[in-house]
């Protein structure tokens, strides 16, 4: 599989998001039957994926959510929080919400470059963590494909 990128420096965030999509698109488009992921676990046991413990289909299934949101960007807050919160949103907690967007504009006053490297290097650490994950998604499929040839 060759992710193509863009003319971006290697660890530019950009170029972390683009490798992301393509080899999420390269799952999508390797994994052509995704309920043979059920049950499967990522750890790369041949035993049954214990209750609770996320099988490759649910990896595959938060890849694909997780790269619709890199490729388009945010949704607007309101939808976001309905989404969340499965359209359910209560005062009580829209009331919680408004406070602790109060601390956070007091709190982002103080240190916006810090907290900026913060989140941006997380952010840098979570999608390159994903990329691996859909690496490994895929390659499992292929070792589920070769073997039930």
């Amino acid at each position: 599989m060759q992710v193509p990128t863009k003319l971006y420096p290697k660890n530019c965030l950009l170029t972390v998001m683009d490798r992301y999509s393509a080899t999420v698109r390269n799952m999508e488009q390797m994994v052509m039957i995704p309920s043979l992921l059920r049950d499967v676990p990522l750890n790369g046991q041949e035993q049954q994926a214990q209750d609770g413990a996320p099988d490759l289909y649910k990896y595959f299934t938060m890849l694909k959510a997780i790269r619709v949101d890199v490729d388009h960007g945010l949704l607007p807050r309101q939808e976001w929080w309905s989404k969340v919160a499965g359209g359910r949103a209560h005062e009580s907690d829209h009331e919680a919400a408004e406070t602790e967007d109060e601390e956070e504009r007091i709190l982002g006053k103080l240190d916006l470059e810090a907290q900026f490297h913060l989140h941006f290097s997380s952010l840098h650490h979570i999608l390159t963590n994903l990329t691996l994950k859909a690496e490994e998604v895929t390659r499992k499929y292929q070792e589920i494909m070769g073997q039930a040839m």
